[in-house]
Protein backbone atom coordinates (compact mmCIF):
# COMPACT_ATOMS: atom_id res chain seq x y z
CA UNK A 1 0.00 0.00 0.00
CA UNK A 2 1.12 3.70 -1.25
CA UNK A 3 0.06 6.43 0.90
CA UNK A 4 0.47 9.52 -0.62
CA UNK A 5 1.11 13.04 0.97
CA UNK A 6 0.31 16.65 0.51
CA UNK A 7 0.97 19.55 2.57
CA UNK A 8 -1.74 22.24 2.89
CA UNK A 9 -1.81 26.09 3.97
CA UNK A 10 -2.06 24.82 7.49
CA UNK A 11 1.23 24.04 8.79
CA UNK A 12 0.20 21.85 11.23
CA UNK A 13 -1.37 19.88 9.09
CA UNK A 14 -1.05 17.19 6.84
CA UNK A 15 -3.44 15.17 4.37
CA UNK A 16 -2.90 11.50 3.69
CA UNK A 17 -4.10 9.77 0.32
CA UNK A 18 -4.58 6.22 1.33
CA UNK A 19 -5.56 5.61 -2.31
CA UNK A 20 -8.92 4.21 -1.28
CA UNK A 21 -12.05 5.57 -0.16
CA UNK A 22 -11.47 6.52 3.54
CA UNK A 23 -15.66 7.73 3.67
CA UNK A 24 -18.20 6.63 1.42
CA UNK A 25 -20.23 10.27 1.99
CA UNK A 26 -19.69 13.27 3.77
CA UNK A 27 -17.01 13.98 6.33
CA UNK A 28 -15.64 13.60 9.85
CA UNK A 29 -14.18 15.26 12.16
CA UNK A 30 -12.28 14.68 15.39
CA UNK A 31 -10.65 17.42 17.42
CA UNK A 32 -9.93 15.26 20.72
CA UNK A 33 -9.48 11.68 21.29
CA UNK A 34 -12.64 11.30 23.22
CA UNK A 35 -14.64 12.23 20.18
CA UNK A 36 -13.20 9.00 18.49
CA UNK A 37 -15.05 6.47 20.21
CA UNK A 38 -16.57 5.77 16.83
CA UNK A 39 -14.33 5.84 14.40
CA UNK A 40 -11.43 2.75 14.92
CA UNK A 41 -8.90 5.08 12.70
CA UNK A 42 -9.45 7.82 14.57
CA UNK A 43 -9.02 6.41 17.33
CA UNK A 44 -5.28 4.31 15.98
CA UNK A 45 -4.12 8.25 15.03
CA UNK A 46 -4.59 9.89 18.49
CA UNK A 47 -2.29 6.82 19.66
CA UNK A 48 0.23 8.68 18.70
CA UNK A 49 1.61 11.58 20.69
CA UNK A 50 1.47 14.82 19.13
CA UNK A 51 -1.43 14.24 16.92
CA UNK A 52 -4.06 16.66 17.89
CA UNK A 53 -7.20 16.42 15.34
CA UNK A 54 -8.09 13.92 12.64
CA UNK A 55 -10.55 14.80 9.67
CA UNK A 56 -11.74 12.26 7.53
CA UNK A 57 -12.90 13.43 3.89
CA UNK A 58 -13.73 10.83 0.84
CA UNK A 59 -10.30 9.83 -0.32
CA UNK A 60 -8.09 11.75 2.62
CA UNK A 61 -7.37 11.97 6.43
CA UNK A 62 -6.10 15.02 7.37
CA UNK A 63 -3.65 14.87 10.73
CA UNK A 64 -3.05 18.09 12.23
CA UNK A 65 -0.25 18.09 15.01
CA UNK A 66 0.39 19.51 18.49
CA UNK A 67 2.96 22.49 17.91
CA UNK A 68 5.79 21.35 20.14
CA UNK A 69 5.96 18.06 17.16
CA UNK A 70 7.66 18.58 13.92
CA UNK A 71 6.17 16.24 11.01
CA UNK A 72 10.03 14.60 10.59
CA UNK A 73 9.13 13.00 13.39
CA UNK A 74 5.19 12.32 13.05
CA UNK A 75 4.79 11.40 9.54
CA UNK A 76 5.97 8.07 9.56
CA UNK A 77 3.98 6.98 12.59
CA UNK A 78 0.71 8.69 10.87
CA UNK A 79 1.68 6.77 7.84
CA UNK A 80 2.06 3.56 9.72
CA UNK A 81 -0.65 4.17 11.44
CA UNK A 82 -2.78 4.70 8.48
CA UNK A 83 -1.49 1.25 6.45
CA UNK A 84 -2.23 -0.67 9.82
CA UNK A 85 -5.95 0.37 9.74
CA UNK A 86 -6.24 -0.89 6.10
CA UNK A 87 -4.63 -3.78 6.53
CA UNK A 88 -6.71 -4.35 9.55
CA UNK A 89 -10.11 -4.75 7.70
CA UNK A 90 -11.47 -2.68 10.79
CA UNK A 91 -14.04 0.16 9.30
CA UNK A 92 -13.24 3.61 9.56
CA UNK A 93 -16.40 4.64 11.10
CA UNK A 94 -18.04 2.31 13.34
CA UNK A 95 -21.61 4.91 13.47
CA UNK A 96 -22.33 8.05 12.31
CA UNK A 97 -22.02 11.05 14.12
CA UNK A 98 -25.04 13.17 14.05
CA UNK A 99 -23.42 16.09 14.67
CA UNK A 100 -21.40 16.47 11.88
CA UNK A 101 -24.30 16.99 9.51
CA UNK A 102 -24.33 20.41 10.17
CA UNK A 103 -27.19 23.12 12.03
CA UNK A 104 -30.31 22.68 9.15
CA UNK A 105 -33.15 24.49 11.12
CA UNK A 106 -33.84 26.50 8.67
CA UNK A 107 -34.41 24.60 5.56
CA UNK A 108 -38.11 26.55 3.92
CA UNK A 109 -35.98 29.67 3.92
CA UNK A 110 -34.91 30.45 0.07
CA UNK A 111 -32.04 32.50 1.06
CA UNK A 112 -30.57 29.79 3.03
CA UNK A 113 -30.99 27.30 0.31
CA UNK A 114 -29.18 29.89 -1.48
CA UNK A 115 -26.07 29.71 0.73
CA UNK A 116 -26.18 26.01 1.34
CA UNK A 117 -25.90 25.43 -2.76
CA UNK A 118 -23.12 27.96 -2.89
CA UNK A 119 -21.23 26.32 -0.41
CA UNK A 120 -22.02 22.84 -1.60
CA UNK A 121 -20.89 22.95 -5.15
CA UNK A 122 -18.46 26.39 -4.86
CA UNK A 123 -17.18 26.20 -1.30
CA UNK A 124 -16.53 22.57 -0.30
CA UNK A 125 -14.90 21.42 -2.96
CA UNK A 126 -11.99 24.61 -3.06
CA UNK A 127 -11.60 23.80 0.48
CA UNK A 128 -11.38 19.87 0.60
CA UNK A 129 -8.58 20.52 -1.73
CA UNK A 130 -6.42 22.03 1.44
CA UNK A 131 -7.77 19.27 3.11
CA UNK A 132 -10.61 20.40 4.72
CA UNK A 133 -14.63 21.12 5.21
CA UNK A 134 -16.91 23.88 6.03
CA UNK A 135 -20.25 23.22 7.26
CA UNK A 136 -23.22 25.88 7.49
CA UNK A 137 -24.50 26.60 10.82
CA UNK A 138 -26.71 29.30 10.00
CA UNK A 139 -28.17 32.80 8.53
CA UNK A 140 -29.28 35.34 10.89
CA UNK A 141 -29.96 38.95 10.59
CA UNK A 142 -27.44 39.12 7.03
CA UNK A 143 -24.86 37.22 8.82
CA UNK A 144 -23.65 33.88 7.67
CA UNK A 145 -22.12 31.29 10.09
CA UNK A 146 -20.16 28.61 8.90
CA UNK A 147 -17.75 26.08 10.89
CA UNK A 148 -14.36 25.13 9.46
CA UNK A 149 -12.78 21.55 9.67
CA UNK A 150 -9.97 19.71 9.08
CA UNK A 151 -6.96 21.38 7.50
CA UNK A 152 -8.98 24.88 7.78
CA UNK A 153 -9.48 24.90 11.48
CA UNK A 154 -6.88 26.79 13.08
CA UNK A 155 -5.28 27.64 9.52
CA UNK A 156 -3.59 31.09 9.43
CA UNK A 157 -5.40 31.83 6.15
CA UNK A 158 -8.95 30.79 7.14
CA UNK A 159 -9.42 34.28 8.25
CA UNK A 160 -9.15 35.41 4.91
CA UNK A 161 -10.91 32.68 3.27
CA UNK A 162 -13.87 33.52 5.36
CA UNK A 163 -13.70 37.03 4.44
CA UNK A 164 -12.19 37.95 1.16
CA UNK A 165 -13.56 35.05 -0.48
CA UNK A 166 -16.79 33.27 0.89
CA UNK A 167 -17.89 36.64 2.02
CA UNK A 168 -17.40 38.42 -0.96
CA UNK A 169 -18.53 35.23 -3.13
CA UNK A 170 -22.24 34.80 -1.31
CA UNK A 171 -22.80 38.48 -0.73
CA UNK A 172 -22.12 38.84 -4.79
CA UNK A 173 -24.82 36.15 -5.57
CA UNK A 174 -27.20 36.74 -2.28
CA UNK A 175 -27.49 40.81 -1.69
CA UNK A 176 -29.24 39.79 1.48
CA UNK A 177 -26.13 38.05 2.94
CA UNK A 178 -24.29 41.23 4.51
CA UNK A 179 -21.31 39.36 6.75
CA UNK A 180 -19.90 35.87 7.31
CA UNK A 181 -18.59 34.62 10.66
CA UNK A 182 -16.50 31.47 12.17
CA UNK A 183 -18.55 29.30 14.40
Amino acid sequence: MFIQTEGTPNPATLMFFPGRDVLVSGTANFIAAEDATGSPLARRLFEIDGVEGVFLGNEFITVTKSSDQSWDALKALVLAAIMDHFISGDPVIEHTNEAEAGVDGEEGDQIVQQIKELIETRVRPAVAQDGGDILFHGFENGIVYLHMQGSCSGCPSSTATLKHGIENMLRYYIPEVLEVRPV
